[in-house]
């Protein structure tokens, strides 16, 4: 086994079961008609059968809840991936940026799958992500 190897099963084995890591990008709009691979976000979360981020894992596991928004030049910010009033969820930056919540648009109704689209307030404005890969962490 290589040391890329060793290093990746030791990482996934911290990770509770169900959890995914899911690859959100920039959709098409208005400055990126086709899009862009390199804003985004990749989280950390549990799905159940129905592709939905699964809440009943959030009090036992929310620390293992995580996201890291990427932007280019820019560093990224890493946080948590919070369970709020009504099911709703957001990105909480607590760990290197300084903005408030980015909420997540009726993230608790979404399947997240390769190929839907869903969306997130990033301070006034509200842009669309593609799922683009949800591999089984």
């Amino acid at each position: 086994m290589t040391a890329v190897a060793r290093r990746q099963t030791r990482q996934k084995a911290h990770l509770p079961l169900s959890f995914y890591r899911i690859r959100l990008e920039l959709a098409r709009e208005p400055g990126h008609p086709d899009g862009s691979p390199y804003f985004g976000f990749l989280i950390w979360a549990p799905l159940d059968s129905e592709e939905k981020i699964d809440a009943k894992h959030w009090k036992q596991d929310r620390d293992y809840f995580r996201v890291v928004k990427f932007r280019p030049g820019a560093p990224n910010e890493i946080g948590h991936l919070r369970y709020g009033p009504g099911g709703s969820w957001a990105f909480h930056y607590d760990i290197a940026g300084e903005e408030g919540d980015e909420p997540g648009f009726h993230f608790e109704d979404e399947r997240f799958v390769p190929g839907e689209y869903v969306s997130v307030r990033e301070g006034n404005r509200m842009d669309d992500f593609k799922v683009c890969a949800v591999e089984y962490y």
